[in-house]
């Protein structure tokens, strides 16, 4: 990826002091008197479902080991921490109407809520909610699940939760933030399928700076992949020789949104991308966020890995680069991108933390890296090094459904439809 650097990820052992997926010294532990957010959520649960209700009162969860978690506000994180082990949180509704308050407030922490029978108060005061409560049910229990299940099951989880917390948070949103997408690119071929998942990122303001890196903005594969992009965008020239890191700085110099996110020209995005980014980066409060690369697509198997070792939401030194998103004054406090050929993401993140800024990493289901041939990519790490670390295994192209299935960059030029073959629907392996 000459256009797009550095998103493959380290060695696990070089992602923080404690191995993949720990927090990076120095980010701080979470104190139990912070008020409830997904970080700290737990990807592999351990216990089978708690039961949160009504008592007349208040709300109270009641884990299977028999102890009794308050349901109530305020929610702190250390009141939802005994409730990560579990699979799920099933909520025993009242007949009568009760406070939604404290159920959201779970649901904005990530914990995965679900319900056998939703009243109709329910759907009349939160329809998205009562919707979501009875979509997702919770898998086999734990102990009794054989590793590719559980493994799919906790996806499934992950993917519930992501959903609940957006429509918790998504309840005390205010005005769409602004994003300036910075993305270069030496392969006009690919444009038209990268502005087109740009333009249908939600719940976000958003502009382009395209850096073009040794193709003319009059060639004609790039004159189509620009025609008709609903967005503002911005068209930066470079000779090839010019280094891309570079490039990706006079990109960025252009930029006029509070924020600024990096995109590859060659990877997968879900229309959330960038909008469960900014909500990581409001509830972790970090200078950088940005996700694990979990799902890969390595073109010349045909074939799709999913990686797990890298945790979600935590504190981190190491983020995916194609994921990478600041303020603009952050980017600017930090001298930008380094006009370097090579290593141009991890430069920036290893000053940035250097200098003690804080690295936050949230979910990574709605991102795909794209793996093709060796001569297309900055970084260099063998087919088998991704088939080594996947927990899972899918013939062709296999996305959380958290992608939403978008129009892909190149090949494959017709992904699976959501719930068709997809992971855990279609064990095969390539």
């Amino acid at each position: 990826m000459s256009a797009v650097a550095d998103t493959a990820p380290p060695p696990p052992e070089a992602s923080g002091p404690g191995g993949a997926g720990e927090p990076a010294a120095g980010a701080g532990a979470s104190g139990p008197a912070e008020p409830a957010t997904p970080r700290g959520y737990t990807r592999t649960p351990a216990e089978p479902p708690a039961v949160l209700s009504w008592t007349g009162g208040g709300w109270s969860a009641v884990r299977a080991s028999g102890e009794a978690v308050p349901g109530d506000a305020p929610l702190t994180a250390g009141r939802v921490a005994p409730l990560r082990p579990a699979q799920g949180v099933r909520v025993a509704w009242p007949a009568a109407p009760a406070p939604l308050a404290p159920v959201l407030a779970l649901a904005a922490a990530g914990v995965p809520l679900y319900s056998d029978e939703v009243p109709r108060w329910v759907d009349d005061a939160d329809p998205g909610l009562a919707a979501l409560l009875r979509a997702w049910r919770p898998g086999p229990p734990p102990a009794e699940a054989p590793a590719p299940i559980r493994s799919v099951a906790d996806l499934r989880r992950e993917e519930h939760s992501v959903r609940l917390r957006r429509h918790a948070h998504r309840e005390t949103r205010e005005r769409p933030a602004s994003v300036t997408v910075v993305m270069s690119s030496m392969r006009p071929h690919l444009l038209g399928g990268a502005l087109r998942q740009i333009a249908r990122q939600r719940h976000v303001q958003v502009e382009v700076v395209l850096g073009l890196h040794g193709v003319a903005q009059t060639d004609e594969r790039v004159r189509r992949a620009v025609a008709g992009f609903p967005l503002p965008l911005t068209v930066v020239e470079a000779p090839a020789a010019t280094p891309f890191g570079e490039l990706l700085h006079r990109a960025a110099e252009r930029a006029g949104g509070d924020h600024l996110a990096k995109w590859d020209d060659d990877d997968w995005y879900g229309p959330e991308h960038l909008a469960d980014l900014l909500l990581a980066k409001t509830y972790s409060g970090a200078d950088v966020v940005g996700t694990a690369a979990e799902f890969f697509y390595l073109e010349p198997l045909k074939a799709t890995v999913r990686r797990t070792d890298y945790t979600s939401e935590v504190w981190s030194d190491h983020v995916a680069g194609g994921t990478i998103l600041l303020g603009a004054a952050a980017y600017r406090d930090c001298g930008g991108f380094a006009p370097l050929d090579r290593g141009v993401d991890a430069d920036l993140l290893k000053r940035i933390h250097a200098e003690g800024g804080r690295i936050y990493r949230t979910h990574g289901l709605g991102y795909v890296l794209r793996r093709s041939h060796e001569g297309e990519h900055t970084w260099r790490l063998p087919l088998g090094h991704f088939l080594r670390v996947a927990a899972n295994q899918w013939r062709g192209f296999r996305p959380s459904a958290i992608l939403e299935h978008p129009g892909p960059p190149g090949e494959p030029d017709q992904p699976d439809e959501p719930g068709q073959a997809g992971p855990g629907e279609k064990e095969d392996r390539p």
